[in-house]
């Protein structure tokens, strides 16, 4: 979202034109105005027919201003969950009513009233509606904090008792109607902010829903001594956090500042106008965020320059590239004429950030550069004469098939994907470790993938689109934005190189391995993995998926990471990886989250395998990677 976007709750509405014009002349981009007329009240058990209009007619704004100014309010006095049949038959022929209206007006979105603490039917009812919608947005309004004295009129005693419960908080509430509904990608919560706001925790688990507004009651708001409204820190803080999250504002209440409501929206528009500014690696991210992404195949297929090129401008990791190969010459790596390797070296970087380490070193190196892209090898080639590489030698082949005229002293790859070994960085310098001396030394030397419980609705909806199963199995690189992490990362699959510490294959596989793609029988290596991970969820939450990150040791302490936890600030290279899950799970707080892993190989490909164990079972995805696979 560019700019500020705040719109005005309007509670009565004598005259639809006059509400607008005084909104507009407050600064409010739109109003949420109720649908029905409340002169008008509608029966619609016994007799049906209605002389008088039940609301306004839609020729009172022209089909832009109700499209793009107006949200439709739902009568707050449904009650679909009602014991008596007669409100429960009236509040759904109401609501059913209201939402057709909307949609005749072309409104971008209703606002529904809260659910009940036992919202079956309005769940029902609400689906039934979602399910006729092709553009309009159903928003349902729920509070930020569990009921107080102002809903004391719609719940009895021990539901108010009941909802304080843990089990029973305003995200349960939705969360209950959101999986009823299938998690249909027309509804959106809108979030009202309460004077005390939950702890931070709380706050955060919203941020992996769909939120699409919150609303700011006047009466949470200070005056300060000029009489101007103010927010406390915390609801400052939020606030300017959900800025990020392209949501829209809502003013609702009667005005208590001095100069009117529009004084609520200059208010706004001072915590826009000082929020941090975008880094430039923030900029680059933008439009990635919350995208899903395949993995690459670097094996099976040949980059394109544009994805190199994104690569490369990559301000943090070759410098810690640079850094480790300084650190190993000064160790003494090869002496003073040491030879290095940089297999996969692409169009360059690598091998420029060797030879500034050596120069820095007072080195004199000679380098291989091994490349099976025959594109980037053009690139390579024309560096070698442009920035005069004399002690460079480009070499046009798989690193797997290539026989080496001499052993190197440090081998340098950037082989590692997302979840560290989900590009075969394993199995290729498996094969490339051939190469190295017996005292040489590999960079990078080790590296560990990581994985997280993450909570995000969008990032479901996005694989649920596809509408197969396929995707439910297939991993995404993904920059995630409207998401929430359910628990610390921890680690999964961890490889060194060289690879000196191994269990064979079995004699069959071995030998079949060996025949392929010119591999040699070093490669007789198994790097299939199993773990089972045990997460304890911090807050209610649904499980989507899974988050996996990398660690990576270069040499020694230099390290590059995308894990939370001591993640490498500027780097930009990867995203995390999201793992999906076919059907969401409900987990409430402190509960044990058992998640199984599985890293498989056969001759042709690699692929993973995931599922959940408890506190609910789920399908075992990706089994013998019919859905997703990577091609050795």
């Amino acid at each position: 979202m560019e700019n500020l976007s705040c719109g005005l709750e309007v509670m009565s509405c004598p005259d639809v034109e006059k509400s607008i014009e005084d909104a507009r002349l407050s600064d409010f981009d739109f109003v949420a105005l109720p649908l029905s007329h409340p002169r008008y009240n509608r029966e619609f058990v016994g007799l049906v027919d209605q002389f008088e209009p039940w609301t306004r007619s839609d020729t009172l704004l022209n089909s832009s201003m109700w499209t793009n100014v107006v949200v439709g309010k739902l009568s707050p006095w449904i009650d679909l969950d009602s014991p008596d049949a007669d409100i429960r038959f009236n509040s759904r022929k109401a609501f059913k009513q209201e939402v057709a209206w909307a949609t005749h007006l072309s409104l971008p979105a209703v606002l529904a009233p809260p659910p009940s603490l036992h919202s079956i039917n309005y769940a029902q009812t609400l689906l039934q509606s979602l399910l006729g919608l092709s553009s309009m947005s159903v928003w349902l309004r729920i509070p930020v904090c569990s009921p107080s004295s102002s809903l004391s009129d719609k719940y009895t005693k021990e539901e108010v008792d009941e909802v304080r419960g843990r089990r029973n908080s305003p995200w349960e509430w939705w969360n209950n109607v959101r999986t009823l509904c299938e998690n249909h990608p027309h509804l959106g919560v809108v979030l009202e902010l309460t004077e005390m706001l939950p702890e931070e925790k709380v706050l955060s688990q919203w941020l992996g829903e769909p939120l699409r507004a919150v609303i700011l009651p006047t009466n949470i708001f200070k005056l300060n001594k000029s009489g101007f409204p103010t927010l406390s820190k915390q609801h400052q803080a939020f606030v300017i956090q959900v800025f990020s999250y392209k949501v829209q504002f809502i003013i609702t209440g009667v005005n208590r500042s001095k100069n009117g409501l529009k004084d609520y929206v200059q208010y706004l528009s001072y915590l826009w106008k000082g929020r941090p500014n975008q880094s430039s690696e923030a900029q680059i991210e933008a439009p990635y965020l919350d995208y899903l992404q395949a993995p690459l195949q670097p094996l099976m297929d040949n980059l394109e320059s544009q994805t190199y090129e994104v690569f490369e401008r990559d301000p943090i990791k070759y410098k810690m590239y640079q850094k480790a190969v300084y650190e190993a010459l000064m160790d003494g790596q090869g002496g003073e004429s040491p030879v290095v390797m940089v297999v996969g070296a692409g169009r360059g970087p690598l091998v420029r950030a060797s030879l500034s380490a050596a120069r820095q070193a007072k080195k004199n190196i000679r380098v291989y550069a091994v490349e099976k892209n025959p594109n980037a090898v053009v690139t390579l080639k024309s560096a070698k004469r442009a920035e005069a590489w004399d002690n460079v030698t480009i070499v046009d082949s798989d690193m797997r098939c290539w026989d080496a005229p001499e052993a190197c002293d440090i081998l340098v790859s950037e082989l590692l994907g997302s979840f560290g070994d989900n590009e075969l960085s394993p199995e290729c310098l498996d094969g490339a470790q051939k190469f190295l001396k017996a005292t040489g030394v590999s960079i990078p030397c080790a590296y560990t993938s990581y994985l997280s419980p993450m909570s995000s609705e969008k990032l479901h909806n996005e694989v649920k689109n596809y509408g197969d199963l396929a995707h439910f199995e297939t991993p995404y690189v993904c920059k995630y934005h409207n998401a929430h992490i359910l628990a610390e990362s921890q680690p999964v699959f961890t490889f060194i190189h060289p690879n000196v510490d191994h269990k064979a294959f079995p004699a069959d596989l071995a030998k079949s391995l060996n025949g392929i793609h010119g591999i040699h029988k070093v490669t007789q290596l198994d790097n299939s993995r199993y773990i089972k991970l045990i997460f304890e969820v911090n807050t209610d939450s649904t499980v989507h998926g899974f988050a996996g990150y990398f660690d990576c040791k270069l040499y020694k302490n230099v390290h590059i990471s995308i894990n939370p936890a001591n993640f490498s600030t500027g780097m930009f290279s990867w995203f995390p990886i999201y793992f999906p899950l076919r059907h969401p799970m409900h987990v409430s707080q402190g509960q044990k989250l058992e998640v199984h892993f599985w890293r498989n190989l056969n001759t042709k490909k690699v692929w993973y395998e995931w599922c959940i164990s408890s506190p609910d079972v789920s399908p075992i995805h990706n089994p013998n990677g019919r859905s997703y696979w990577i091609g050795l």
